[in-house]
């Protein structure tokens, strides 16, 4: 299968809901304290909006998202073809009106992503791929272009992570001592920073995260000549009896991951 009708459902999804957030966003009055843990209704009304597009399309198809909500019940969450969504990545971002969030879709099939859309309403850029289709980025109203992973290496790389708290220096930082480091709320945002060569390696070292944190951007680094796995160089394993990934993940633009992974596991 080449997937171009499910990526073209994704993508019309992603713009609808970014279409509803950016509305949202203008007279959201922002939480300058917001906790990592922080939802919003927006983040309901956006899964809602996503998830009805998705199922009139393919209701044969699972559907897994972060947020519980009514409607979708019925609806089996895993599945030899599931979607996997998160309304607003990086809701923390949103809630404090920095800009940094997107809305992700991914679907896998047997296990595998094989679409994923990254749309970031605040910049109104979505970047997206398919399984053997290769990344595209568009930006605004220009037309999309081809992405592909930056070819620093080692001692060039640029690591993007989520904001360190009070100016610590975090132990991925500590351990690879990259030569610049970008932050943002969003784990959708870093792995298309990836995709598009602005960044060049993403460990994500949470003790606990989800499906729909890493599943859509998963598929942009892979597509963009990149490489995904869990922090012993393992690859992703999806659907869990809970969608938990407990393992960690390094993407990278594949010059140095083998090192990085080893890098990583000192200490």
């Amino acid at each position: 299968m080449n997937f171009d009708a499910e990526l073209a459902a994704a993508l019309e999804a992603a713009a609808l809901a970014s279409d509803l957030i950016r509305r949202e966003y203008e007279s959201f009055a922002a939480v300058p304290d917001a906790p990592a843990s922080i939802t919003t209704q927006v983040d309901k009304a956006s899964q809602d909006l996503i998830l009805r597009h998705l199922h009139a399309k393919f209701p044969a198809d699972a559907l897994c998202a972060e947020e519980s909500i009514e409607g979708f019940d019925a609806v089996a969450k895993f599945g030899r073809r599931a979607w996997v969504v998160d309304p607003i990545d990086g809701t923390r971002g949103f809630a404090k009106k920095t800009g940094q969030f997107s809305v992700m879709i991914g679907l896998l099939a047997d296990g595998v992503p094989v679409v994923g859309v990254v749309a970031e309403p605040a910049q109104k850029r979505v970047t997206y791929a398919r399984a053997g289709g290769g990344c595209f980025c568009a930006d605004g109203d220009a037309a999309a272009t081809r992405c592909r992973v930056s070819a620093r290496g080692r001692n060039d790389l640029i690591l993007t992570q989520t904001w360190s708290k009070g100016g610590e220096t975090s132990r991925p930082v500590r351990l690879i001592r990259p030569a610049h480091v970008v932050e943002t709320y969003s784990g959708g945002v870093k792995m298309a920073l990836v995709a598009r060569g602005e960044a060049d390696v993403y460990p994500n070292m949470y003790e606990t995260f989800y499906d729909w944190d890493i599943c859509a951007g998963h598929v942009l680094v892979t597509e963009a000549g990149g490489r995904v796995t869990d922090l012993a160089g393992n690859p992703i394993a999806y659907q869990a009896s809970d969608f938990s990934q407990r393992k960690g993940l390094l993407a990278s633009n594949d010059v140095a991951h083998d090192d990085l992974v080893r890098t990583l596991a000192a200490d």
